[in-house]
């Protein structure tokens, strides 16, 4: 459903101030430090109103409490469906002592918060909740000493009850928060220093409520942003129209690579309102109306150039990783002893090679986004995962400073890093800025499955030795591929996005990979990574950036099918290995955790006790990622006529130290399980000679509704005591070693390439 958005409701000079009147209600000015003197002028009008600077060192950055008592809370993250927003208000209600309905948050919105990061890296709650709850405590700290000021009584003897404070032994003397702001904002310095992320660290003078005293934290708290997007009554990105606004489709390549040597804007004239943008190598149509914007990009007659774009034949992608170049490699994770001199002095050795190739976001619908300029300010409608970023990145495009741009986030069609939100962004910044009217940008389907940046393509490999009693006494692993940094994780440069590069900017591919996160305590030990270059370096469909859990399904794919291959080696049960390598209690915890709920019977892998063709198998997988550990257990069914999995339960124990929202969790690991049995069975990128051949559902399948799990049973370990870490991506990351584990103890055949699909895992059984 549309919604046009006439001058009353378009949010174009929106700012905290103008919502805080729209809604009737005021924020206070408190001074820092707070005393008796500085609260009494607030209240008598002396202190200013005027809000402080939108930075991260002031409390008026995240917090406002208004004067009927209810507090707006503002944060430069997003909620990408992963339950963030109401974790966020759970966590200001917390510490505000105020019921959660009276909690709204506002999110990734330039001109309303500061830079958190964005939605990355599941750091939602791991660093922006932290900075949320923090400046609430802070913000409770303070109206309690306006409180006691006003009511005569010192901080301690006081309490605070729905955001009402009162006398601990006569609840008749009280005073509400509303009644004590007064109509202005905080004014309150926060004293990060440098640890906006650190759990511990209090910016101010108020610390963080004790995990026991909890009321609101680690409840089920409903989230309230469904019901709208169920009723259309929530605008998507998709959604937003703003008077003037013109429709733009930009035009890709046949051929990667090729640039426009000659268009012909007469071979379009009979479409009314069209107009073409070329420039460099950027070309794009506008018009009036969607449709023709459709039929010009599609009717515009254009000469290319004739490049020859150096990808290898499909087939022969990880013999080119393998042969290709090292630009960069790098030791990492735990390191122990002398790997070399314990290989050459190993009983036996064993060792083993995975490969995973090249996928797609293949976001729902591809993206979208709107720019307008307009008295030399632009505002940005955009699904990103990274307002703050991209509003630096089109800056760029439209040749302001980044205070001349607002970036409003709205709902896409879902983003799992980086995918081509950042990009459709870019692209409208170039046509707005060309035909100077406001420009809705949306990709086609093949666009968006096509010309996003991709998830590397890799190789792994593993080896350990064994002593003659068949103890592992060295491991070595090494991940060898395509950068994860080809482009930044956002389009805050141009040339990270594929406006920039059209347009010639000059480039700058980063370096980066990761190794295993676990914590197998062999004597020695060593994990390293190496990057080579892209296929093609600019505006390359092969670009490579971050997608969910970057680079760790495929790292942990190999880690962990590599220690089953270890167990069966040594003839043993494959969680009891695990129990005998892994060092760190968290770790051991999950393991145990998940074998029980899962009522593992230990046994050596594969199964000996069946015939026919269709067979099953269970295995296990665990992983950690940062402060997150989570450990999953696949049982499969294999089909050896056919070559087809059905992965129809996943039991998955989940320890993220302290759990916010139990429902939240839940659905996050539910959601991950699901994605990364998709990537597993189904995702790869073609691509021939010439381009990527893999743009619609057809050429890119992915996992569909008759083939989800039948079950995912969760067992979540809470650790109120240790900081919450992130849930949006950790419980991906073990799906595909445990589905490849699972198939081997089934079938007794190692599968050791992604995706697991029917044509090759017959091939492989056979």
């Amino acid at each position: 459903m549309s919604r046009t958005m006439t001058r009353m409701d378009k949010p174009q000079g929106f700012s905290r101030r103008t919502l805080l009147q729209a809604t009737g209600a005021l924020v206070v000015s408190v001074g820092a430090p707070m005393t008796s003197t500085s609260v009494r002028a607030a209240e008598s009008g002396a202190a200013t109103a005027t809000k402080p600077p939108l930075t991260p060192d002031q409390l008026s950055s995240y917090i406002a409490v208004n004067a009927d008592g209810t507090v707006s809370a503002f944060s430069g993250k997003m909620d990408m469906g992963q339950g963030l927003s109401v974790a966020f208000r759970q966590m200001v209600a917390e510490e505000l002592d105020v019921p959660v309905d009276r909690v709204k948050l506002f999110i990734g919105d330039t001109d309303t918060s500061v830079n958190q990061g964005g939605a990355s890296g599941s750091t939602g709650v791991q660093n922006g909740g932290k900075q949320m709850r923090a400046a609430s405590a802070e913000a409770r700290r303070v109206l309690v000493g306006m409180a006691a000021d006003k009511l005569g009584v010192p901080a301690d003897r006081l309490t605070v009850k729905d955001g009402v404070v009162s006398t601990a032994n006569d609840a008749n003397n009280k005073v509400s928060y509303g009644a004590l702001i007064g109509g202005r904002f905080f004014n309150v310095h926060l004293d990060w220093n440098g640890q906006m992320g650190n759990p511990l660290y209090a910016p101010g003078k108020a610390k963080p409520k004790d995990p026991k005293t909890y009321t609101i934290v680690g409840q089920p708290v409903p989230r309230d942003d469904i019901a709208p997007k169920v009723f259309a009554q929530a605008d998507f990105c998709t959604d937003i129209k703003v008077p003037g606004m013109v429709h733009g489709r930009v035009i890709r390549p046949a051929v990667a690579g090729a640039v426009p040597v000659q268009v012909d804007e007469a071979s379009i004239k009979a479409i009314p309102t069209a107009r073409v943008v070329w420039d460099n190598g950027f070309l794009g149509v506008v018009a009036d109306k969607e449709w023709d914007a459709i039929k010009a990009a599609k009717e515009l007659k254009v000469e290319w150039s004739k490049p020859a774009p150096p990808f290898p034949n499909q087939a022969a992608l990880y013999d080119h990783i393998r042969q290709a170049p090292v630009r960069k490699r790098e030791l990492e994770g735990r390191q122990a002893g002398n790997v070399d001199d314990a290989f050459k002095n190993a009983a036996r050795v064993i060792e083993a090679e995975y490969e995973w190739p090249f996928q797609s976001h293949s976001s729902m619908g591809p993206a979208c986004a709107l720019v307008e300029v307009k008295d030399g300010r632009a505002t940005c409608w955009s699904g990103t995962q990274k307002a703050h970023y991209v509003r630096e990145g089109v800056a760029a495009m439209l040749g302001v400073t980044a205070d001349k741009v607002r970036v409003i986030w709205t709902t896409g069609p879902g983003s799992y890093g980086r995918n081509d939100a950042d990009d459709a962004a870019a692209d409208a910044a170039v046509l707005a800025k060309a035909v100077g009217r406001p420009v809705r940008l949306q990709y086609m389907r093949d666009q968006g499955t096509g010309w996003d940046p991709k998830a590397p393509a890799s190789i792994h490999r593993a080896r350990a030795a064994l002593d003659a009693s068949n103890n592992v006494v060295a491991y070595d692993f090494l991940s060898k591929g395509f950068s994860r940094l080809d482009v930044n994780t956002n389009g805050s440069n141009p040339r990270d996005t594929l406006a920039g590069q059209n347009l010639g900017v000059a480039l700058k591919s980063g370096d980066g990979f990761g190794v295993p996160g676990e914590s197998y305590g062999f004597a020695n030990k060593r994990a390293a990574w190496e990057t080579i270059a892209p296929l093609l370096d600019r505006s390359s469909p092969l670009r490579s950036a971050h997608m969910r859990d970057p680079v760790g399904p495929q790292i942990c794919f190999a880690s962990e099918s590599f220690m089953d291959e270890l167990a069966a080696a040594l003839n043993l049960d494959p969680v009891a290995f695990r129990l005998r390598y892994v060092r760190d209690p968290r770790d051991l915890a999950v393991i145990k955790a998940a074998a029980q709920k899962a009522g593992w019977q230990a046994r050596v892998s594969p199964r000996r006790d069946q015939r026919g063709n269709n067979v099953s198998g269970r295995g296990i997988a665990y992983a950690q990622r940062g402060p997150t550990r989570v450990a999953v257990i696949a049982e499969v069914e294999v089909d050896r006529g056919s070559g087809r999995i059905r992965a129809r339960k996943f039991t998955v124990a989940h320890d993220c130290g302290q759990i916010i929202n139990p429902d939240g969790l839940h659905h996050a690991i539910e959601n991950n399980v699901v994605q990364a049995t998709s990537r597993t069975l189904w995702e790869e990128v073609k691509f021939d000679a010439n381009n990527v051949t893999s743009v619609d559902w057809r050429t890119y399948p992915i996992l569909d509704v008759t083939e989800a799990p039948e079950a995912v049973d969760i067992v979540t370990i809470n650790h109120p005591e240790i900081a919450p870490s992130g849930a949006g991506e950790a419980s991906s990351r073990p799906v595909p070693a445990a589905i490849a584990n699972a198939v081997f103890d089934a079938t007794g055949v190692r599968i050791r390439r992604a995706p697991f699909a029917p044509g090759y895992v017959k091939s492989a059984l056979s």
